[in-house]
């Protein structure tokens, strides 16, 4: 046989071993069945009818461990469910009740496979981060130019690297050569290409677009961005706390009342049998079985409506949730700039459009993020666009090109006041949001304003998280700068606002969030997964990133925050529902606990009241599976958003 390896997991072991339980238990019941009801078999052995013998291998190979580890509990003084489950397989073996000890061990060995995957899943966003890092970069000879490839941690600072079309950048650094664009939205949560020339930085694990670039490098690989993620990743798994089954809280109390009042009936009528139908009465199956059969239905039911749960342990933890904080873009937003507003120059003798007509043509030429919105403005106003020449976007200096015998130049307020300090008294007041200035033969024409407007559900939904699901307070922690996340905010009724943050300070503030209160953390980016992770529940928007969805512990496939309130409400109902059947059931057990003490309920009998109350605790339970009329209560209509 071969020895457990020292360096895995304990979860991995523990849920190998259960799976591995479970699956041989329910080979040995079905074969019990088919031997009872098919082959209908009298051989026997060694006393034994055949048709138990599968029942026996079932006990011996799940429940001899289990009654060991009762044990091992029994000395620690711990009383959980499991324990009076172990209890209850003993008895079960005394009484001759081969298939409700099997049935037993089934549950629990089905119970610790699922919790210990839960327990693997963060280590699964360590495996998605190392993934998307490459281990190797293309170095520049020092001279001659040619490249090479070297491992990651060969590359020294003030090496120049090239980055090839579609390749994740190696390592902090700054663009010597080409011009292109990289995908960044892993650190900077926005969804738009950045563009990219020479002068411009670049950081570790941001994609590059069709254009190889020549960068050189900042930062060591252990010291750069993305290995600081990782690093925040690392600290983010090691603490994230594990939340205690409902089972096991109820259990603790549930135990020692059961073992308590069979021990009672034994001393005080002198009948062993008295202890032995109490303990079958008090079987906790309504703990075993209808909270796994509810757990199972929720998942169930929220795959359903778009809500794919990877942890089950959030749909308990997130009813004990009082602190909601939230990213901005492309959660609390849709993630795409509108072209709200163009406020034209008092002196320029040209109008909106024709001023449109002459940007738009130019935007076509860039790469920014804003170029995208100018471009969806001048389509929507029919306008026909025209052809620029001596186009030129150097870093930190705005879009400059010819268009229809026009210079025309798309930059800042600071560069365009050095090009026309008159423009000063006619330049409108900044607000929130952005912009970009526009100036026509080196005068000031026009200012371009964007959003990205809050979703049209956002402030009724923020407005019914205290009254609806009590919680205490709502946050928005966001890399964005503070005139914009202020600006949203206010939109949506927040009052708590963290602007220009850091994936690293994000981090931070949910740490000291969750130590204070349990959190829920929603977030569509990579640069949210340390967030995700730290915070009691994460709740991812969409699959954009495959690392965001690991680091949750639920991903929203339909971004939508009524999606996310159906999850709340999901989860209410199961915790509603599985307090039914475990509460409801463990009260009839108990009545049933009381007769059979006093000898009313022979062990037969209470084995089957034990299963009609089974029975119930399950039916209950499937109700999980099934949705209400209703699984959203707050008004999403776009007026409800109007402030």
């Amino acid at each position: 046989m071969t020895p457990p390896d020292p360096t895995e997991p304990i979860s991995d072991r523990v849920s190998r071993s259960s799976t591995v339980i479970a699956v041989f238990t329910v080979a040995m019941i079905a074969t019990h069945l088919v031997l009872r009801f098919g082959i209908n078999t009298s051989a026997t052995a060694w006393g034994i009818p055949a048709q138990r013998w599968p029942l026996l291998a079932a006990l011996l190979f799940g429940g001899v461990p289990l009654v060991l580890e009762l044990l091992s509990k029994m000395l620690r003084r711990e009383f959980g469910s499991d324990l009076l489950a172990g209890i209850s397989i003993i008895t079960a073996v005394l009484l001759g009740e081969y298939l409700a000890g099997a049935l037993v061990v089934l549950m629990l060995s089905g119970g610790e496979a699922i919790e210990a995957y839960a327990v693997r899943s963060a280590s699964s966003v360590l495996e998605a981060l190392a993934r998307r890092m490459p281990s190797i970069a293309h170095r520049k000879a020092p001279e001659g130019g040619s490249v090479a490839d070297v491992a990651l941690d060969e590359v020294a600072v003030g090496d120049e690297l090239v980055v090839f079309p579609h390749e994740i950048c190696p390592v902090d650094g700054e663009v010597i050569t080409g011009h292109g664009t990289m995908d960044e939205s892993f650190l900077t949560g926005e969804p738009y290409l950045m563009s990219k020339a020479p002068g411009s930085s670049v950081i570790s694990g941001a994609i590059n677009g069709e254009s190889a670039l020549t960068i050189r490098a900042d930062k060591l690989a252990i010291d750069s961005r993305y290995a600081k993620i990782m690093e925040v990743m690392r600290a983010s798994e090691q603490r994230r706390p594990r939340i205690r089954r409902l089972g096991d809280s109820l259990g603790a109390l549930y135990t020692p009342l059961a073992v308590a009042i069979a021990l009672l009936a034994w001393l005080l009528s002198g009948d062993a049998v008295r202890f032995l139908a109490v303990l079958v009465v008090a079987t906790p199956c309504p703990l075993l079985i209808g909270i796994p059969v509810g757990i199972i239905g929720a998942i169930s039911l929220s795959a359903r409506r778009g809500i794919i749960i990877k942890d089950p342990a959030v749909l308990e933890a997130i009813d004990t949730c009082r602190t909601a904080i939230f990213d901005k873009t492309g959660t609390l937003t849709y993630g795409a700039p509108r072209l709200t507003a163009i406020d034209v120059s008092p002196v320029m003798d040209l109008s909106e459009d024709a001023i449109l007509h002459l940007v738009a043509s130019l935007e076509r030429y860039s790469k920014h993020p804003l170029s995208g919105a100018i471009l969806n403005e001048a389509r929507g106003r029919l306008l026909d666009l025209s052809d620029a020449s001596q186009v030129e976007e150097r870093p930190g200096q705005g879009l400059l090109g010819s268009v229809a015998g026009h210079s025309v130049r798309i930059c800042r307020r600071k560069q365009l006041l050095a090009l026309d300090p008159e423009a000063e008294p006619h330049l409108p007041p900044m607000s929130g949001g952005m912009e970009c200035v526009a100036a026509i033969d080196d005068r000031f024409a026009a200012v371009f304003r964007f959003r990205d407007e809050p979703r049209r559900e956002g402030a009724s939904f923020i407005e019914h998280l205290g009254p609806k699901h009590q919680f205490d307070r709502v946050l928005i922690v966001s890399g964005d700068r503070e005139s914009e996340v202020r600006y949203l905010a206010d939109r949506v009724g927040i009052g708590e606002v963290f602007a220009s943050q850091t994936p690293e300070q994000k981090v931070a503030i949910v740490r000291n969030e969750t130590s204070r209160a349990p959190t829920v953390f929603l977030g569509d980016g990579i640069n949210d997964a340390p967030a995700l992770a730290e915070a009691t529940v994460g709740i991812a928007f969409g699959q954009n990133s495959d690392i965001t969805a690991e680091a949750a512990g639920a991903v929203i496939l339909d971004t939508s925050l009524s999606k996310v309130d159906e999850f709340f409400h999901i989860s209410k109902r199961l915790r509603r529902i599985i307090l039914q059947s475990a509460v409801g059931g463990m009260a009839l057990s108990l009545v049933g606990m009381i007769f059979a003490a006093f000898g009313y309920l022979p062990p037969v009998a209470g084995a089957i009241v034990q299963e009609v109350i089974d029975v119930l605790a399950v039916v209950n339970a499937l109700r999980v599976a099934f949705p209400p009329v209703h699984l959203t209560d707050f008004d999403a209509e776009p007026g409800a958003s109007a402030r």
